[in-house]
């Protein structure tokens, strides 16, 4: 299980101050014109981070920047040292070497102060069985120092955010996985962090609280805060991601906005065609097309479907479609296949 706690200092009245305002009140002060979001200040930064376990290497020299009201998308393959990086940043590991700072301060120093900075939900976390879904928070909220007058309002408010409120009542050990998240998310919101770090949210929901999630994941980077996001749902990811990074064995293979990633890994069209008949003969017509036409993934999927890989400018697009057409081959759609998320990954992981 991993807990956080919270040291903050008595407020001299005989009632020990909260280190935070909660979620609500930062939305009261966007609306009332209160609280200006600066989106180009650096909230989260990196610098030749660096984590190695013996001769193993899980970290190499990592370099990230991350902005207050951005959903960073953390991406890569199992081991790839993206739950490494979540850990340091939240203050639980510390670097070989490199160095973490969030909101100015450095992850290896105060790690009291770093825990109310972050916020963070690892892909499983611990759960009292026994307790109630109130009395889990309940217990977060008294370990984050929240006075005990302004606990259940805050508690209500977060778990309205995270779309839990109908399990207020019910024991945490009765919660499917699912259920479990949602709460898991109020809990990680409990103590208004700046930063929020959320390793797989979506694995376990269901679709209609994905796109939930997704609302609630732009709802707190329009509060001001930095949302670092991993998943393998790589469609959801370029759906409400701002910027992406792909990591691999360590290293961040490519870091920047989500259509520039996809034009630089992409250097060349993916054409789809689809014939009626005469397969072999629409091959035989675009292998002498104007351009360069690589034919991809054949005999796979259906035979009518043809894939090109092609470096050509849209007038040869153009004439190798009449091409087909004066071959007498029935064309049922020809068009060409936009770049995705998933593309991506599998160019840079391979």
């Amino acid at each position: 299980m991993i807990f956080f706690a919270v040291r903050v200092r008595d407020d001299g009245a005989g009632e020990t101050k909260s280190a935070v305002s909660g979620p609500w009140k930062a939305a009261n002060n966007q609306r009332n014109g209160n609280m200006a979001v600066d989106k180009s200040a650096p909230i989260l930064k990196t610098e030749g981070l660096t984590k190695r376990y013996g001769d193993f290497t899980a970290l190499d020299n990592l370099d990230l920047t991350v902005h207050r009201g951005e959903v960073f998308g953390y991406i890569g393959p199992n081991g790839a040292g993206k739950t490494t990086t979540f850990r340091i940043l939240c203050g639980l590991l510390d670097p070989t070497s490199g160095r973490a700072v969030v909101a100015d301060k450095d992850v290896t120093g105060n790690k009291d102060l770093i825990k109310q900075l972050v916020g963070y939900l690892p892909d499983n976390f611990g759960v009292y069985p026994t307790l109630r879904v109130w009395e889990y928070l309940d217990f977060f909220a008294a370990a984050y120092r929240i006075p005990k007058s302004k606990r259940r309002e805050r508690i209500d408010t977060c778990l309205q955010i995270a779309n839990a409120e109908p399990f207020r009542e019910k024991l945490m050990g009765e919660l499917s996985r699912g259920m479990k998240q949602r709460v898991g998310i109020a809990k990680t919101l409990l103590h208004d962090p700046e930063v929020l770090i959320l390793d797989e949210p979506a694995a376990t929901i269901d679709p209609r609280a994905r796109i939930q999630m997704r609302g609630l994941l732009r709802q707190l980077a329009d509060l001001g805060k930095a949302v670092l996001v991993s998943s393998h749902i790589l469609p959801e990811l370029a759906d409400v991601c701002d910027t992406v990074g792909i990591l691999t064995a360590g290293k961040l293979a490519a870091c920047g906005p989500v259509q520039e990633i996809m034009r630089t890994v992409r250097q060349r069209r993916l054409m789809e065609i689809e014939v009626l008949k005469f397969a072999k003969e629409a091959r035989d017509t675009l292998a002498k097309a104007p351009g360069e036409w690589e034919a991809i993934g054949e005999g796979q999927g259906d035979a009518n479907t043809l894939r090109y890989e092609v470096s050509a400018d849209e007038q040869q697009v153009a004439q190798a479609l009449l091409l087909l057409l004066k071959q007498g081959i029935p064309v049922v759609s020809y068009h060409e296949v936009p770049a995705d998320l998933e593309d991506v990954f599998m160019s840079l992981t391979k």
